[in-house]
């Protein structure tokens, strides 16, 4: 009552103030670091909510690599956020774009190692760690700003690998030296680490025969529990399979290895090499993605019938060659692999010659392949054929994906024929398939 004996009336509260707490930190969890600390400001309650553990687990750091103000408060910001929420970590990306120049990599490299210094004197949940496209051998990482990164990235790997079950150090391309130093600080006073998921794609700089190296034998020797494994070709020797098949036995699920042309891949390996590893490894599947490697004398060394192939892309990235036929792969080496195979991806010019039927039959013979895509020069009929041999069961696609090249600026025509056939398998396409197909001019 006031002072004039009139019953007051409790204020009406909003809705937020009864919201339970799994809805508020979901509704947290889609707002960024600057609106998140706005929002702890409301009320004791959702300051609470601010540091919920859930909020924290997962976090990208992006670092701009050139020069703007929009961007300069990003190494601050990302030191922020370790020293405050850090000990919540469990799945960190770290990600620098494309550097301008030394004074960024000095800046990058510094704040690095207030970060790995943090993050190891206060995490111990830290389970998934990837540091991507680095770069280290372009100009602008000066020695002694890539040294220092090498033993700052070192010492938190020494520290963290037991913890550690992902690490992707996809792009840094080291020297073996460095490389080799930075695979051993995961078992760093252990004879082996726990990692389960290992991405050592372009890890080392082009052109190194990795392969003869037996330091890089060695360093993956300490890996007894992997599951998933991506690196290149160029790492690949007998010895190496050899290790992997002694040191995990029956965790290994997945490898994935990319063939570029510019890395040495002119290795010899035995086929009895694969045929162990398979062997000891009785779930493992291989996917390859071979980027401008596209001879088929090359490529038949590679893809031994040993392998147990899920998985295939070739991509020509636009390189064009008269004296080069995709004849003979299409015809006498994929169909090796037609009861492995489930995905194919194809991108090439083959504007010399046509494909379509080698193409056609091969999808017929891979009875489980459930991914086709290809970009290239085809008669737009040929998608037709397939969706008629899709609705007459004799193939079994999930997805089709194909950019028809044509040598004409206009394709009204190709895409007049491409929605009366979508319209005839229209049902099969909405019931059946993902599916995307165009016609595009290349000139």
């Amino acid at each position: 009552m006031d002072e004039e004996g009139e019953v007051i009336q409790p204020q009406e509260q909003s809705c937020w103030a009864t919201l339970p707490d799994i809805c508020l930190r979901r509704v947290f969890w889609w707002l960024g670091d600057r609106d998140r600390s706005r929002a702890a400001l409301v009320c004791r309650k959702w300051n609470q909510i601010m540091y919920s553990a859930d909020l924290w687990r997962y976090r990208t750091i992006t670092f701009s690599g050139r020069p703007s103000r929009v961007h300069a408060s990003e190494f601050e910001s990302a030191l922020w956020y370790v020293k405050k929420f850090g000990h919540y970590l469990e799945h960190l990306e770290i990600k620098f774009l494309n550097p301008y120049n030394a004074v960024l990599t000095k800046k990058f490299q510094v704040t690095m190692r207030s970060l790995l210094s943090c993050l190891g004197k206060n995490n111990n949940r830290l389970k998934s760690l990837s540091i991507q496209h680095l770069e280290l051998d372009r100009l602008v990482w000066r020695n002694s700003i890539r040294s220092s990164l090498i033993k700052s990235l070192s010492f938190f790997l020494k520290k963290m690998g037991k913890h550690l079950d992902h690490l992707s150090l996809k792009g840094a391309r080291l020297t073996v030296d460095q490389g080799c130093h930075v695979l051993n600080s995961l078992s760093y006073l252990r004879n082996e680490n726990k990692a389960s998921e290992l991405n050592i794609e372009d890890f080392f700089s082009h052109h190194l025969a990795v392969y003869g190296s037996s330091q890089f034998t060695k360093a993956m020797a300490t890996f007894h529990n992997l599951t998933f494994l991506t690196l290149n070709y160029n790492c690949i020797s007998d010895e190496l399979l050899e290790t992997l098949s002694e040191n995990n036995i029956g965790t290994l699920q997945t490898m994935n290895i990319k063939c570029h042309v510019h890395d040495p891949h002119s290795q010899v390996i035995w086929g009895m090499s694969w045929a162990k590893l398979a062997r000891q490894a009785s779930n493992l599947k291989v996917n390859f993605f071979f980027e401008r490697v596209m001879k088929y004398e090359h490529l038949a060394r590679i893809l031994l019938q040993e392998i147990p192939i899920r998985s295939i892309s070739l991509r020509s990235c636009y390189f064009s060659d008269p004296d080069w036929s995709m004849r003979p792969t299409l015809t006498d080496l994929l169909p090796t692999f037609r009861n492995t195979l489930q995905k194919l991806t194809f991108e090439f010019n083959n504007s010399h010659e046509s494909l379509d039927e080698q193409l056609y039959l091969l999808i017929l013979s891979c009875r489980k392949l459930s991914y086709f895509k290809i970009w290239a020069f085809l008669d737009v009929k040929f998608v037709e054929r397939i969706l008629k041999s899709q609705e007459e069961g004799q193939c079994a696609l999930r997805t089709l994906k194909m950019r028809i090249y044509t040598n004409r600026y206009e394709t009204n025509e190709e895409d007049r024929t491409l929605r009366e056939i979508y319209r005839k398998y229209r049902k099969l396409i909405d019931l059946e398939l993902n599916y995307f197909v165009i016609a595009y001019p290349m000139m």
